[in-house]
């Protein structure tokens, strides 16, 4: 009989052969050669690394809301997100916190957006402004494109939507400038409802843990695995919750360094928690000489069972020191590429008597678009001081048609900044006009006091430069440093026993314990 079920089996798949043979062939497109690839990767992906139990899922879910619920930090957005009736609103200023939350702290953000949906609370309100006021409510956030971004595209929804925000991940993804996957659906999850996961940096470490996916985190792979996940674990009733109970979960708990496992509300789903347990438990058994030779050989229970075929398995060993924190596993950052710029501080004195500082405008493309700085010339190659002098001088007769001479131009130090993908090193010089030839011979510079600049659309870097200029010495009218008092030929006045008392206490150089003593002695002598 098995036989005969065989043979019938057998004949069915040459058939089928036959009849795929003879099917004419189409050429795939790429979309779908590459889902495709997908499923082919998705079959050598073991069960392991997902959540094949729906009770599991279910359990995860409530774990996880009910901490939410009851350890969430109350956030503007998140709170302007429930209490908001309107929907455009809700949308635009969720939309407003995703961008500023890209790349900075949540600490950080705070301030910016409240003082943001204060003077622009409707995405009219922001495609109205200018530019410029939009980076000058930007400056000291960083990443200064993302603000320009938010400005495009509110001005996009007003000119070519109508006024009215997107109404769909999909949307939200290919109508606003600068929203990619995850934006698109933290957006779509919180503000409107939409049934989503969503994939940021903590996301990716909780989930990595959760289900020991230790291969190559920005692999697209893992990549995929990481939003399936998201997508079957996100609550159908709460996603926007949900999927920021993920993220705060993520940046209070699951940590990048010090996890506190001990409070996570989700730990027995975890399988890099419950390796590290077994593990503590075979080091112990073994120090206490209780170790089963027999089991020792067994693979161990909380490892993947497909190993080496496995695609979302680490592929380096598991190191005990770093516990939990074997996962996510990142390749090595490309170190920032290192810049040397001359920048150069021209003051002259203002009409009432305030010294004003020429700043010059950025390209409306590329690093720190549209920004002010001081003028600046990129340094290709070490040249010594008096090259930077001469390469300065030219480029500031240029700016205001004047014809100074090196000699005004005066090294202060050097300012370090760095940028995400840049090591900044700015070497600043300074120089004082005289009275004329300050007028500006192009339209992107201008003179600003220095409390204008501390409101102006300038970097992080540029305030740097304004600290070191203000610790330095003051530079005169004709470009000369002040000369720093001989204190070789000043006479020194007596010092009084209470003096030196009041010295132990308020000097700026900190006596030994000793000299202490000693000067408290002789005022009580």
């Amino acid at each position: 009989m098995s036989r005969l079920r065989s043979a019938v089996n057998k004949g069915k798949s040459v058939a089928q052969e036959m009849v795929e043979t003879a099917k004419p062939k189409r050429k795939k497109s790429g979309t779908a050669v590459r889902e495709e690839e997908k499923s082919t990767n998705a079959t050598l992906m073991s069960t392991y690394h997902t959540f094949p139990d729906p009770a599991d899922v279910v359990l995860l879910r409530s774990h996880l809301l009910n901490w939410y619920d009851k350890e969430k930090r109350e956030l503007p957005w998140r709170t302007l997100a429930v209490t908001e009736s309107d929907l455009n609103i809700r949308t635009y200023a969720v939309w407003v916190s995703e961008i500023m939350l890209q790349q900075t702290q949540v600490a950080t953000v705070i301030d910016y957006y409240n003082k943001w949906m204060k003077r622009w609370p409707t995405v009219q309100d922001l495609a109205a402004a200018t530019l410029e006021e939009v980076n000058q409510m930007w400056a000291g956030l960083g990443y200064y494109s993302r603000g320009k971004r938010l400005h495009e595209g509110s001005q996009k929804v007003v000119s070519e939507l109508k006024g009215q925000m997107p109404r769909t991940v999909d949307s939200l993804l290919k109508q606003l400038p600068g929203v990619g996957r995850y934006t698109a659906a933290a957006i779509g999850s919180i503000s409107l409802g939409q049934v989503t996961g969503a994939v940021d940096g903590n996301v990716i470490r909780v989930l990595c843990r959760l289900r020991a996916i230790g291969a190559d985190s920005t692999s697209s792979t893992v990549t995929e695995a990481l939003w399936n996940l998201a997508n079957k674990l996100v609550d159908p009733e709460r996603s926007g919750d949900f999927n920021q109970a993920m993220m705060e979960l993520g940046a209070r708990i699951c940590t990048p360094k010090g996890p506190l496992c001990s409070q996570c509300p989700i730990q027995t789903h975890c399988h890099s928690y419950r390796k590290v347990h077994i593990k503590q438990e075979k080091n112990s058994q073994k120090l206490l000489g209780k170790q089963d030779k027999k089991l020792s050989s067994l693979p161990d229970i909380e490892d993947c069972v497909d190993g080496r075929e496995c695609l979302l398995c680490p592929s380096e060993p598991w190191d005990d020191e770093l516990g939990v924190q074997n996962f996510p596993r990142k390749p090595a950052k490309k170190p920032p590429r290192v810049e040397r710029t001359l920048t150069c501080v021209v003051i002259r004195t203002g009409e009432e008597g305030e010294d004003e500082y020429l700043l010059t405008q950025r390209p409306n493309k590329g690093l720190l678009a549209g920004m002010w700085e001081f003028p600046s010339v990129l340094l290709e190659e070490k040249n010594s001081e008096v090259d930077q002098k001469r390469v300065l001088c030219s480029e500031i007769n240029r700016l205001l048609g004047t014809s100074l001479t090196e000699s005004l131009f005066q090294y202060v130090g050097e300012v370090v900044h760095i940028f995400s993908h840049i090591h900044q090193t700015y070497l600043v010089h300074s120089v004082c006009l005289r009275n004329g030839g300050t007028q500006t011979q192009t339209e992107n510079a201008q003179w600003l006091s220095r409390s204008a600049i501390q409101e102006a659309a300038v970097s992080t870097g540029v305030k740097k430069i304004v600290k070191l200029c203000s610790e330095n010495e003051q530079t005169t009218k004709d470009g000369k440093r002040k000369k720093p008092t001989d204190t070789k030929n000043v006479k020194k006045q007596p010092t009084s026993k209470k003096a030196k008392v009041d010295a132990a206490h308020t000097g700026s150089r900190q006596l030994s314990l000793s000299s202490f003593f000693k000067a408290v002695k002789e005022e009580s002598v």
